[in-house]
């Protein structure tokens, strides 16, 4: 019995204070030259994306609100018409529904995007 009682209160802190690490995260390509590693929350996913020199991210949109910065190399982003070299350091921030892009340079990036609420299609 105190067994059981013990080991629910492990599992329940387990959920509650979760930590992950990228290297345990198996990348997923998203388009040829780009993987994202993503973990989430109830209300929040955060993506580590990798792109390779000259991907392009195609324009799109999703009724996300998106945010990030970047961690390395550099980046062409367009969000609603907007272009941009980004660089280590440089944050960004996309409502939901705006047109964006983005395209690794010669060295290619690593991004950290947030999304809000949670893209249940990037969970993996």
């Amino acid at each position: 019995m105190a067994k059981d009682f013990y080991e629910n209160i492990v599992e329940e802190i387990t959920i509650q204070m979760p930590f992950y690490n990228t290297d345990n995260r198996v990348p997923k390509e998203i388009i040829p030259g780009a993987t994202i590693q993503t973990f989430w929350g109830d209300n929040t996913l955060l993506s580590v994306v990798n792109i390779e020199p000259m991907v392009e991210v195609p324009l799109h949109t999703h009724p996300h609100e998106q945010s990030g910065i970047i961690l390395k190399g550099s980046l062409e982003m367009g969000i609603g018409g907007n272009v941009q070299v980004l660089r280590p350091g440089d944050i960004y921030i996309i409502p939901g529904e705006v047109e964006h892009y983005a395209r690794g340079l010669e060295v290619g990036a690593s991004v950290l995007d947030i999304f809000s609420p949670v893209r249940e299609e990037y969970k993996f």
